[in-house]
């Protein structure tokens, strides 16, 4: 620690020429001058000062010096580069300090001159303090810097992507290559991993019908898989392509079991660095957005709107230079908020929740408390409002526009229905009594054309048959004759009656 005394404060007035006076340790010597040095015993006192100097807070060594030398002149100011650090002088020892831009090229100088002020220590000395000091005080800052943990994240959500990306390049490498072998185990086993545990075990088709792989599959599957090996249409390889492939089948199962235990990894990670917003988008879709941002502390300081196109920047500049309309979502999609609401909805919910977690994160970067209570809180209310936005439909039309509809109690009612042909003609509907006149227009005219029919073949009859016809005609006339005179019994008909009788019996007496 020194303290400098100024001598000339005048001078002082001149902030921008004030560095003239600085440019020979001559000129310096005139304006201020030494008054305390006290030396640090170690590298470690030096950086246990330095530290609190740049935390602003008050050290001890310091507080002492302050009481011993300054408290003799108390009616002077004392200049302080930090703010912060002059306020806690302020409170503690009640001298009064003062900060401005003057103090800053005043402080700057000094740094300029400091070998010509402080008079006894060799300029490598001084180098070298300097570098050892400059280093430790770095190897601090990363050490305790909140910021080291978010590349942490950066780097494990990172390798997450590369490993999804490796793994499905292996396995659908391995499905080929072992493919030619034994292409029905493909289709029977869909997933990934069970079928390189399968191949890596069984390795040749012609040993499925001896191997055991009921810890692998179930008994269904596994019955299925033998019969289809018995029958296969794959061509034969040799015992060298099999272990490639076997080899290929390990390097999958290791890369899956470690990213399964990367992902527990990154989970235990942001639900100790951010867990307000852990809850409100997942740990996944958070590390990608913390990501992205580059740390937590950048993410903080992204309004809400910004968190909601994060991973959308090319669409939204090729919508403002087209003129058409910009996203509405970037990395936020994958949250399972946007993800469960109807395609309607997912601008509000998606803009509502960027809001919400937008106050998360600031929550999580630059709060003391590390509970998640206020994500789920917001996650809540996001919740509600999806509800509502989905229950809108159901809402009736009333004064207010807010009353819901009151839904009857619901009653199972089974009803048989029964086929309806008029559905299936094309024809324009017609009224009923329309119909029915023309129904019996029909009748009449088929009864007619019936009557003409007969009346033709009649007429085409064959001579041969004439006289028979004749006689049936005549007896038909006369039964058609009697029926009308019993119908209308009048005098007429009566004489007939008469006459026809005489003819009767006169026919029989002949």
């Amino acid at each position: 620690f020194f303290l400098l005394q100024v001598l000339n404060e005048k001078k002082l007035q001149e902030v921008d020429s004030l560095w003239k006076e600085f440019e020979t340790p001559e000129k310096a010597n005139k304006i201020v001058k030494l008054k305390h040095f006290e030396k640090f015993q170690d590298t470690t006192e030096a950086l246990a000062a330095s530290t609190a100097l740049v935390e602003g807070k008050l050290s001890k060594n310091l507080k002492k010096i302050l009481k011993k030398i300054v408290a003799k002149d108390a009616h002077e100011q004392l200049a302080v580069a930090d703010a912060k650090l002059g306020g806690v002088i302020k409170d503690k020892l009640n001298l009064s300090c003062i900060h401005s831009p003057m103090v800053t090229e005043l402080m700057r100088g000094i740094r300029s001159q400091i070998e010509g002020l402080i008079t006894g220590l060799p300029s490598r000395e001084m180098a070298a303090m300097c570098l050892g000091l400059a280093h430790s005080l770095s190897r601090y800052k990363l050490k305790f810097s909140p910021d080291k943990v978010d590349t942490m994240i950066i780097q494990a959500i990172s390798l997450l992507d590369d490993l999804d990306k490796e793994l499905n390049n292996y396995i659908m490498r391995c499905r080929e290559w072992y493919g030619w072998h034994f292409p029905e185990l493909g289709k029977i086993i869909t997933d990934n991993l069970t079928y390189c545990k399968c191949v890596r075990k069984v390795g040749d088709r012609t040993n499925f019908a001896s191997s055991d792989v009921s810890d692998i599959l179930p008994e269904e599957i596994e019955e299925e898989v033998k019969a289809a090996a018995e029958i296969s249409m794959g061509t034969e390889v040799s015992e060298e392509d099999i272990n490639n492939i076997i080899h290929l089948c390990d390097q999958v199962i290791e890369i899956s079991e470690y990213r399964t235990q990367l992902y527990d990894y990154l989970k235990n990670r942001m639900m100790a660095i951010a867990p307000n917003l852990t809850v409100m988008v997942g740990e996944l879709v958070g590390a990608r957005l913390i990501a992205h941002a580059g740390s937590l502390l950048n993410l903080a300081k992204h309004p809400a709107s910004t968190v909601q196109l994060l991973g959308a920047e090319k669409a939204l500049f090729r919508a403002l230079k087209t003129k058409r309309d910009t996203p509405k979502f970037g990395l936020i999609y994958h949250a399972s908020l946007v993800g469960q609401t109807n395609t309607k909805n997912k601008g509000k919910i998606s803009r509502m929740l960027a809001a919400k977690t937008a106050l998360t994160i600031r929550y999580d970067a630059l709060g003391e408390d590390t509970s998640a209570e206020m994500g789920a809180e917001n996650r809540l209310k996001v919740e509600t409002r999806l509800r509502l936005l989905e229950e809108r439909g159901i809402r009736r039309i009333s004064g207010t526009g807010k009353a819901l509809a009151k839904a009857d109690k619901y009653q199972n009612k089974s009803e048989v229905k029964i086929f309806d042909p008029s559905g299936d003609s094309t024809l324009p509907a017609v009224s009923k009594k329309r119909k029915i006149q023309e129904v019996e227009e029909q009748d009449t005219e088929v009864a007619v054309k019936a009557k003409k029919f007969k009346a033709e073949m009649k007429e085409e009859t064959t001579v041969e048959d004439d006289e028979p016809v004749k006689k049936k005609k005549k007896k038909k006339d006369k039964e058609k004759q009697a029926e009308e005179d019993e119908a209308s019994p009048t005098v007429e008909n009566t004489e007939k009656k008469k006459k026809k009788k005489k003819k009767m019996k006169e026919e029989e007496e002949d």
